[in-house]
């Protein structure tokens, strides 16, 4: 059997954030600069195979309003973006993870997606639109609540580098999303995130390096980190904690990169063959084996979104309460 070992790049981004779709190019210039260092950094060595980009390393939601975001910076996927990097991934013969965009889709009235990429050789093998929004403040749809939705909502890619699947930011604080990707096969678990102070990779409050390490252990999977590294003044209101990570499907931290604003490119080697053998040969600690559905009455009930009784109503911060407020009297009360 071939064994399957390479380098990991995950690569947090410090650029200003567009208010058009103009300036996505700039970023998109410095993303493959990037891919180029990666690859080259790590020529010598045990090669890059697969890059990582944070979230919003294309466009942030800059504006409050869904239908402001619209207008000015959501972009439909395939486009010039994905188009410049799946020539890198062709060109080095990688796999490269994109920053997510704005994205919209004919398919789906008023929706606004926060999506993310996997690029190959290939060309584009998913799109992943981020199912849990970091609500109130983001208006983005989630793919779960539109009716009639019929595209996987976990995608998982087999690749000559290992079963990849992803998940954004917000995504990670569900456990149960990185299980349904290990279930749908994902051994390499990619966090495409912008995480923020104080919930970064520094004690007290290190949720970051927590959560990342935990979902490792829980899916025996690897996980590779990028984080958004905007310094305060790029993006308000918040200064973003940078400190991207790979860990190994024990939870070991194989690389870290200082937590603070700024570019970095922290790479590490991911053996696919070693975890398969391990999910094949372990008994113990064999926790997707272990899993006793039935026991969870929980995820038989529905709480969010509640039932709107209008159902193509865009999204808003006030919008959002409203949703919460609600989901959370079903909850407690």
């Amino acid at each position: 059997m071939e064994h399957i070992r390479y380098s990991a790049a995950a690569c947090q981004t410090d650029q200003p954030n567009p208010v058009d779709r103009r300036q996505m190019r700039k970023n998109t210039d410095r993303i493959v600069s990037m891919i180029d260092s990666a690859v080259a950094g790590a020529a010598p060595f045990l090669p890059v195979k697969l890059i990582v980009f944070p979230e919003f390393a294309h466009a942030a939601p800059v504006f409050p309003i869904a239908a402001e975001l619209i207008e000015k910076l959501a972009v439909e996927i395939p486009n010039e973006h994905t188009t410049r990097i799946w020539e890198k991934a062709k060109e080095h013969n990688i796999y490269i993870q994109t920053g997510s965009m704005l994205e919209v889709d004919p398919k789906y009235k008023n929706a606004l997606f926060n999506t993310t990429c996997l690029i190959g050789p290939e060309g584009i093998l998913y799109k992943y639109r981020k199912v849990n929004t970091w609500i109130p403040y983001e208006v983005h749809t989630s793919p779960h609540d539109i009716e009639g939705y019929d595209e996987p909502l976990f995608p998982v890619a087999d690749t000559p580098i290992g079963k990849i699947g992803t998940a954004i930011c917000y995504d990670w604080l569900f456990p149960e999303v990185l299980r349904q990707l290990a279930a749908n096969g994902a051994e390499v678990l990619i966090r495409v995130s912008a995480y923020m102070d104080p919930w970064n990779a520094s004690a007290p409050m290190d949720w970051w390096t927590i959560i990342n390490r935990a979902r490792a252990i829980e899916n025996t999977a690897y996980v590779v980190a990028a984080n958004q590294a905007a310094r305060l003044s790029y993006y308000p209101p918040y200064s973003w904690s940078g400190g991207s990570q790979i860990v190994d499907f024990e939870g070991r931290l194989l690389a870290d990169a200082s937590p603070g604003p700024g570019e970095r490119i922290v790479v590490a080697p991911v053996d696919v063959s070693a975890l398969r053998h391990e999910r094949e040969t372990r008994r113990g600690h064999s926790m997707l084996a272990h899993l006793r559905t039935e026991a969870y009455p929980v995820y038989q009930k529905h709480f969010y979104p509640p039932q709107s009784e209008n159902g193509d109503e865009m999204l808003s911060y006030e919008k959002n309460n409203e949703l919460i407020d609600e989901s959370k009297r079903r909850i407690f009360s």
